[in-house]
């Protein structure tokens, strides 16, 4: 059951990335207030879970960062086999969106981890925190950001001129470990959702092998093509069955949200 929520986790993440790897450069895309919230399954009808992101400011050392918190949690069935309590925390800077602090804190089925993560620019260095263990590790780190403040660097960045097949690269750093991570851009589709007919851009999130997904095991994930660019659907083909996660609820949107409509 880890190796599920193993899985999830890794699809939130995904989610973050594919949120904002297809923006113009000089276009608001988030803002204070906003917040969105997901429903998770497998295969479309177990209900497996929720996960929320919000976006808030706060202050660090006297200066004003943006203050997003991820929060995931299992449901329904899945919960009384296996529950889970996820929150995950990123301070960043309001213009270049470099992460000051990060800070993990979950319980999966009693699978504990509560760790923060601050970073220093000047020395380049990452100081790991581990308050379970009660260790402290340091990282050389360059250009990275954390499992939450790239769901907003990317976001800012200007890639209108994508063609199918070209990729978006990151490299983020999840506990001690730097993660090269990239999206490939697959093409446009006309989503059928809750909302009604969105349209949205396709990706397909590649990991090094062997790291969460096996070869047999693909990643969709679908955001809309409008100005906020969120992410509204990811499927996950399994050997068996598929695990998904779509939008069910959104405010606070730093621009409309688009329907097509007939």
């Amino acid at each position: 059951m880890f190796e599920y929520m193993k899985k999830i986790t890794f699809l939130f993440i995904a989610f973050i990335i594919a949120i904002n790897s297809y923006s113009q450069e000089k276009t608001v895309v988030f803002k204070k207030g906003e917040w969105l919230r997901y429903r998770m399954s497998y295969s479309g009808f177990l209900k497996a879970g929720n996960a929320t992101l919000s976006l808030d400011t706060d202050t660090i050392k006297g200066k004003e960062v943006f203050h997003v918190t991820g929060k995931g949690w299992t449901s329904g069935i899945i919960k009384w086999f296996f529950n889970v309590d996820d929150t995950y925390q990123s301070f960043f800077d309001t213009k270049t969106i470099k992460p000051y602090v990060f800070k993990r804190n979950i319980n999966e089925g009693g699978y504990i981890i509560n760790r923060e993560i601050k970073f220093n620019y000047e020395s380049k260095k990452a100081t790991v925190l581990d308050f379970k263990l009660q260790t402290s590790e340091t990282i050389d780190i360059n250009n990275v950001q954390d499992m939450m403040s790239a769901f907003y660097y990317l976001r800012n960045q200007d890639v209108s001129s994508l063609n199918i097949g070209d990729e978006i690269a990151l490299d983020m750093f999840m506990d001690s470990e730097i993660y090269p991570f990239k999206l490939v851009y697959l093409g446009e589709e006309l989503l059928k959702t809750r909302f009604g007919k969105v349209k949205s851009l396709k990706f397909r999130p590649m990991v090094q092998a062997g790291r969460v997904f096996k070869e047999n095991e693909s990643v969709t994930i679908w955001i809309t093509a409008d100005d906020n660019k969120i992410p509204i659907k990811l499927k996950a083909s399994l050997a068996v069955g598929s695990l998904r996660a779509e939008l069910d609820a959104y405010k606070g949107l730093a621009n409309s949200f688009k329907i097509v409509y007939d």
